[in-house]
């Protein structure tokens, strides 16, 4: 469908030097190949790291305003190929075609974001107690950085951390996941037809057990940001500790709304369920736990189970389809598990979408779940990744608060209530980066800094200003005039 879609190595589109290559397998059918892209080995990569050295060097030289140009040229690029580019993300990763439209839509608003702000102030000057002396900090790139992106929003996530990184001076070398790699590659397309100077941006395709560890092995790296499991990340962090290397993890979650007696249901149900089960649950800030105070727990109980079973699955490009498949095969035989042992552990089963015989019997489908649980069963506490939902019951928002901190993870929470005391005492309570009142722990824009706590991440954010901190190192200078 999409042939070999080649690696970018300074300003050149190349394959890998012993030829061999990835399969890229749409996850909606019985294994069909969509595209393919190379599969380096380590010995490839110095050529990559060697480019971005020299990149690096002439990306900074050429000064904020150019760099500005550049990502909004390609914001502009993005948003006229949308519908092509949208074909690819629905064909490699299985997102339904309005989900891979805003993806896309998405992406183009970081770049133009972050191009606009590279004509913000730098820098500023500060007092100094010398004579005829003044001080000044400023702040200048780090130099090579290296992003680790995942497969579930395989342009989103390339986008954002690849427009800060490049806003602020550096240059890249970007890993796509190799389940959905085709969509950044095509991005880096994109920007080397934006201008882009050569090295500045290259692409490395490959088998983790191959190339996982080589990526981040080069001396001359200087950051490294990373999405994707908590497991992997925590090694991540392991692995460059004592390098003097700037450490980025944004990782896994097990996010929970709560629902107070006083919630406006109609509000609530609708907000949930699309928080819950959009892109099949394979968001890390997906809702997976449902937190619902005693007086209402029958209403949402039927209300969501109804709304879980009147949900639509089939294959991304289809119409009037809800969600689509997981990302592959081995994921679907992994929920499905995660299911069959929380239902041996005393899980509840209250509502799951019927699928079409044609969908268990080809694609990676997996029915929209819903369990009632006790806090116990292991699937209260693990991150499962797909079209799951497990429901307990509490007295009180104390009892909420606890429950959504009584967990690993701390990204993402939300409450539904009508009480502003209620809002606040939640929001200071929870131990979670992102809290939302009346709206999906999902759906966070650009300019808002994201990022969790606990096992959820790290101290750097994503996003907003807070990115350009993470991209960029103060230097501070004196100078005397006389």
């Amino acid at each position: 469908m999409y042939g070999l879609v080649k690696n970018l190595l300074n300003g050149r589109f190349v394959e890998a030097s012993g030829g061999g290559v990835l399969d890229v397998i749409d996850p909606a059918s019985d294994g069909n190949v969509v595209g393919q892209v190379p599969a380096l080995e380590p010995a490839d990569l110095v050529a990559v790291f060697d480019a971005a050295a020299l990149g690096a060097v002439a990306w900074r030289a050429a000064g904020a305003l150019a760099r500005g140009r550049v990502l909004l040229t390609a914001a502009q690029l993005l948003r006229e190929r949308a519908a092509d580019l949208a074909d690819v993300i629905v064909a490699e990763m299985g997102k339904t075609t309005a989900e891979a439209t805003g993806e896309v839509g998405k992406a183009a608003e970081f770049f133009e974001y972050f191009g606009v702000l590279t004509r913000l102030p730098y820098g500023e000057l500060l007092p100094d107690a010398r004579p005829d002396t003044y001080a000044m900090q400023v702040r200048e790139p780090l130099g090579v950085v290296v992003l680790v992106t995942p497969w579930n929003d395989p342009l989103l996530t390339p986008a954002r951390k690849l427009a800060p990184a490049l806003a602020a001076g550096n240059a890249v070398v970007i890993k796509p996941a190799s389940e959905a790699p085709l969509i950044t590659l095509r991005l880096a397309e994109i920007l080397n037809e934006a201008g882009l100077p050569d090295g500045v941006l290259g692409t490395v395709t490959g088998r983790g057990s191959s190339i996982g560890e080589a990526i981040t092995a080069d001396p001359r790296i200087r950051a490294v940001s990373f999405t994707g499991s908590t497991v992997v990340g925590l090694g991540l962090q392991r692995r460059l500790a004592g390098r003097n290397v700037r450490v980025q993890t944004e990782m896994g979650g097990k996010n929970a709304a709560v629902v107070l007696d006083d919630a406006d249901l109609d509000l609530a149900i609708p907000t949930i369920v699309a928080a819950a089960f959009g892109q099949a649950g394979q968001r890390c800030t997906a809702t997976s736990r449902l937190i619902v105070q005693r007086g209402i727990a029958e209403r949402v109980r039927s209300r969501v189970a109804e709304a879980v079973m009147a949900l639509k699955v089939g294959p991304g490009s289809s119409r009037g389809v809800d969600l689509g498949p997981v990302v592959s095969l081995s994921a679907r035989d992994e929920i499905a598990g995660r299911i069959d042992a929380a239902r041996a552990q005393g899980a509840d089963l209250l509502a799951a979408t019927v699928l079409a015989p044609q969908q268990q019997a080809v694609g990676a489908f997996v029915a929209p779940t819903f369990l009632a649980v006790d806090p116990g069963n292991a699937i209260w506490q693990e991150e499962v990744f797909g079209p799951v939902l497990a429901m307990t019951v509490v007295d009180t928002l104390d009892d909420a608060i606890n429950r959504v901190n009584d967990s690993s993870y701390g990204l993402s929470s939300a409450i539904f209530t009508t009480s502003l005391e209620s809002s606040q005492t939640f929001i200071d309570g929870v131990d979670t980066g992102q809290v939302s009142v009346n709206l999906p722990t999902s759906g966070w824009d650009v300019h808002e800094p994201f990022g969790g706590f606990k096992d959820s991440g790290s101290p750097f954010k994503e996003q907003g200003l807070e990115a350009l901190r993470f991209y960029t190192r103060v230097k501070t200078a004196a100078v005397r005039t006389r």
